[in-house]
């Protein structure tokens, strides 16, 4: 396997149609195996060594699901069907385990099954330009910008290290951010957070405000106003993780599945079904259409389990 093949072989991960909803489990369980392979220059990793792990970060970055024995096994999902050119899944003899084995966590553990990824995927990924070329392409394909951050910390990967921002745009399959876009979503809403009203500037600059795609930019959404909100620095964030959402006439919805024990926290809970504000007149609010598709996606829903 070449370079570009295991690029090609990355960018095509097949995914799972789940009602039409996202599905980062791939994505997220190779981030995952790029952590460890940082740490200790392998991926090879029992199922049990991935369930509990990959689940988790499958339950936090990815749609939220109601029943609770599937958000403890999520990651049987893409153990099992991770793509053979790039992973290689055997039982505790031996034998090579097909993608037609049930995706149950009890069967897996049952049948001692561990994996790794190809000795020639290895290869490949210890030269850090290609390691950080595979993760910024992972990246870049299946989440947001406000959730990077996130993602590398939970798997253990540091994209300001050597070669972290390599990647050449062929690669990455990234499509073109339009750069007017922030800039006329914060001019829309007045350069004020749409939900808690923020408003702070240094100098005449705006300090802590974000304009947020409501359709992730990575997920076809356009950059364009309708697809938009002037957010502050926190509440983008909490948008994107899922704790936050939006009804389709716009009032604010904080997850069920969100705790805080601090005062600051807990003024979180205050958001629950307040409007958010609209844009300026001559301006078009969120489309219905992206609201719909962060509240199947994004949003963790009420009665959901993310752990």
């Amino acid at each position: 396997m070449s370079r570009d093949e295991l690029m090609s072989v990355l960018s095509g991960l097949r995914r799972a149609q789940i009602g039409g909803r996202r599905a980062p489990h791939k994505p997220l369980l190779v981030l995952w195996l790029l952590g460890r392979f940082a740490e200790s220059g392998s991926t090879s990793v029992t199922y049990d060594e991935v369930e509990e792990p990959v689940s988790r970060l499958i339950n936090d970055f990815g749609p939220a699901v109601t029943s609770r024995s599937r958000a403890r096994e999520r990651a049987a999902m893409p153990f099992v069907h991770l793509e053979r050119e790039l992973w290689e899944l055997r039982d505790r003899e031996g034998h090579g385990i097909g993608p037609d084995i049930a995706e149950r966590g009890s069967l897996l553990r049952a049948r001692g099954a561990h994996g790794r990824l190809r000795p020639e995927v290895e290869r490949l990924v210890a030269d850090p330009v290609t390691f950080a070329a595979a993760t910024r392409l992972l990246l870049d394909q299946h989440f947001t910008p406000a959730l990077e951050a996130a993602v590398c910390d939970a798997v253990g990967l540091d994209l300001a290290g050597p070669g972290g921002t390599a990647g050449a745009p062929e690669e990455r399959k990234r499509r073109s951010r339009r750069a007017a876009f922030a800039e006329e979503v914060l001019q829309a809403y007045a350069y004020a957070c749409a939900f808690c009203g923020y408003d702070g500037a240094l100098g005449r600059n705006p300090a802590g405000l974000e304009a947020a795609h409501v359709r992730w930019h990575s997920q076809d959404g356009p950059d364009e106003v309708h697809n938009g909100l002037a957010l502050c620095s926190l509440h983008h964030s909490l948008f994107d993780l899922g704790v936050l959402g939006l009804l389709p006439d716009l009032r604010v919805q904080v997850s069920s599945s969100y705790v805080a024990r601090s005062r600051a926290g807990q003024a979180v809970h205050a958001l629950h079904g307040v409007p958010a504000a609209t844009p300026q007149p001559g301006r078009p609010p969120v489309a219905v259409e992206f609201v719909l598709w962060h509240g199947r996606q994004v949003f963790k829903r009420p009665g959901a389990q993310t752990a």
